[in-house]
């Protein structure tokens, strides 16, 4: 069951990266995927009660691949972390199949109560570098967080959130099949409105100048 599960995560990094030559290049060189195999040798220790052994392989982990994955989280299949320095999972995250993350996302918890308290990630989502996901919220299947993007309340279906804090800028009621890694092609709203007010500035001036005149 392991070897089947990695052997899926391994062709999802074949997929997913264009760099990526040959598995024998990603069993050896690629930390995700080192973190991985970790984290489902942990999980399995942390689900059979031998819960120190597990935590302190995860801790190994941590420093051999400078990625953290607690052992009580729960990931799916096919599963990929993209570079993967500074990514921090907790305990009660729950990951559905086909996620992609990149490097610095932190699944993180908002709380110190016991319980549930860290992300449920649906499947085929695709959450941008150094974004941070924070509380017992979901993101929804089929949904895309933006680079550097702070999520602290629900995504629903086929959504694009970006901001501090997160927000909803593109919704699309299709949904589609397999992973959609265009996160670079986001929403500017930002941009949009800035650009707009300084529209409404210039028509206003010539209005002015005019009535001057």
């Amino acid at each position: 069951m392991l070897w089947a599960l990695l052997k899926e995560d391994i062709k999802a990094s074949l997929e997913r990266d264009p760099a990526a030559r040959n598995p024998l290049e990603i069993i050896l060189l690629y930390p995700g995927f080192h973190a991985l195999v970790i984290y489902r040798i942990s999980h399995w220790l942390w689900s059979h009660r031998l819960r120190l052994l597990g935590r302190f392989l995860s801790q190994i982990g941590r420093w051999v691949t400078g990625i953290e994955i607690h052992p009580g989280a729960q990931i799916g299949r096919r599963f990929f972390i993209d570079h993967g320095m500074g990514v921090v999972i907790g305990e009660t995250t729950e990951v559905g199949d086909d996620v992609t993350i990149y490097q610095g996302v932190t699944l993180g918890g908002t709380s110190r109560r016991k319980g549930k308290r860290h992300p449920t990630i649906g499947n085929n989502v695709v959450i941008g570098a150094g974004a941070e996901v924070l509380g017992p919220l979901t993101i929804h299947s089929h949904s895309k967080v933006g680079a550097g993007s702070v999520v602290v309340k629900d995504v629903p279906e086929n959504c694009t959130v970006v901001g501090v804090p997160g927000h909803i800028v593109h919704q699309d009621a299709q949904s589609f099949d397999g992973v959609d890694l265009n996160h670079n092609i986001l929403p500017d709203p930002e941009g949009t409105a800035i650009e707009m007010l300084s529209k409404q500035v210039k028509e206003l001036r010539e209005r002015l100048e005019k009535l001057e005149k």
